[in-house]
């Protein structure tokens, strides 16, 4: 029979997981208001990278910085 292992005690583990998690949530948040300020993009659309940036973890923002984000006016 196979098992598991399962960290015994998680806050092991919280001072790279904290970090990580903030700077995830940060990305997403900057990117998402930056794509609800943006009117042209060099690919895609609004309702893309929104989808983009929030569901693909901390790739997605750097995605639509990168490959997304119109000049602007």
């Amino acid at each position: 029979m196979m098992t598991t292992s399962i960290p015994e005690n998680i806050g092991d583990y919280l001072p790279i997981l904290i970090p990580l998690a903030l700077l995830q949530f940060g990305l997403i948040l900057v990117a998402v208001l930056d794509i609800v300020k943006q009117k042209h993009f060099k690919f895609g659309n609004r309702t893309l990278w929104i989808l983009v940036s929030c569901l693909i973890s901390i790739i997605g923002p750097i995605l639509y910085f990168t490959f997304g984000k119109g000049e602007k006016e």
